[in-house]
């Protein structure tokens, strides 16, 4: 599941990961683009749930130097040993540099250079390396981690996908719909049997067909007009489909934009129904070669008038 869950105080989640791991879930990923970062929920979650998997997914590699990422990595992982993965990406520029003042060029030489550091740096070795896009001047982790983290690689594209199959410990994976992950797995090849395969998938669990259609239409016109998204969307051959959104949307008639999503392409990618349904449609993604499928709940009319016990029940419903 994706932590934190909204609507419900960063406090107040030590009722709610204990609902979650006793309904069966054993990983908390977070993300982080402007609610709460990465890190915050992981660490209160590596405490309040000792036997809790933990995850980025995923810390940019933009808005921290280097030497400051290695070292927020190597304190949750030390706080968590061996049950802590450090997920990178490139995120997006209204995140690197509207909200975070930082220049978000050449993203993929960005994500391999900090890969190599982090690799090296979590190690605990001495980092003395002009890369591409940064040079780092003798850094060492003075509490370098006992156990290192493994490094995930936030891919869309082929040449991100060959990258995380080469350098990385696994591959995070975005706005997919379970029919997309077989072409996606065909470039992130490797003969690694431990690579991760993680994806993040938008659930909205409601009957109420037309309002989680509302909240996936805002959402994938939000998401998927970005030019990576929108690239990787194209490459998965789903320009036919959209291209009238992306027109309207480069026009500036959002209206127009959001009319234009076709309801196939928002149940694709937007799980929605009843939690038996929810859970179905997750399956699939397994099935199709996704390792660890990572639920992000959306919010509900149900949720919303039920409070506390709604939300206790719809997890373990979705646990189940």
């Amino acid at each position: 599941m994706t932590v934190p869950l909204g609507g419900v105080p960063l406090a107040d989640h030590a009722a709610v990961l204990a609902a979650l791991t006793d309904a069966g879930f054993t990983d908390f990923w977070s993300s982080e683009v402007n609610g709460t970062d990465a890190f915050t929920p992981l660490t209160l979650a590596s405490v309040w749930q000792p036997a809790a998997r933990l995850g980025t997914a995923i810390t940019p590699v933009f808005t921290r130097g280097p030497g400051l990422l290695a070292m927020t990595a190597a304190a949750l992982a030390d706080v968590a040993p061996g049950r802590f993965q450090l997920g990178i990406g490139s995120s997006s520029p209204v995140v690197v540099g509207d909200w975070n003042a930082a220049e978000f060029t050449r993203p993929y030489a960005r994500s391999r250079d900090m890969l190599r550091f982090l690799r090296a740096a979590l190690a605990g070795q001495t980092v003395d390396e002009a890369y591409e896009t940064f040079q780092v001047r003798r850094f060492r982790l003075e509490r370098p981690p006992a156990v290192p983290p493994q490094i995930l690689l936030a891919a869309l594209r082929p040449g991100m996908l060959r990258l995380a199959a080469t350098e990385a410990d696994g591959v995070i994976l975005n706005w997919l719909a379970a029919t997309d992950v077989a072409q996606v797995l065909g470039e992130a090849k490797t003969d690694n049997p431990d690579f991760d395969v993680v994806a993040r998938i938008f659930v909205c669990p409601t009957e109420d067909a037309a309002y989680a259609r509302a909240v996936g239409r805002r959402m994938i016109a939000a998401y998927l007009t970005v030019p990576a998204y929108l690239e990787f969307h194209r490459w998965l051959g789903r320009e036919p489909a959209l291209a009238p959104m992306w027109t309207a949307w480069a026009a500036g008639d959002r209206k127009a934009a959001l009319a234009a999503i076709p309801d196939e392409v928002i149940d694709e990618l937007i799980v929605h129904g009843s939690p038996e349904q929810c859970r179905d449609h997750v399956q699939r993604y397994s099935d199709a070669g996704v390792k660890v499928p990572v639920m992000a709940l959306i919010g509900t009319p149900e949720l919303e008038k039920g409070g506390p016990k709604a939300l206790t029940s719809l997890i373990a419903a979705l646990g189940r």
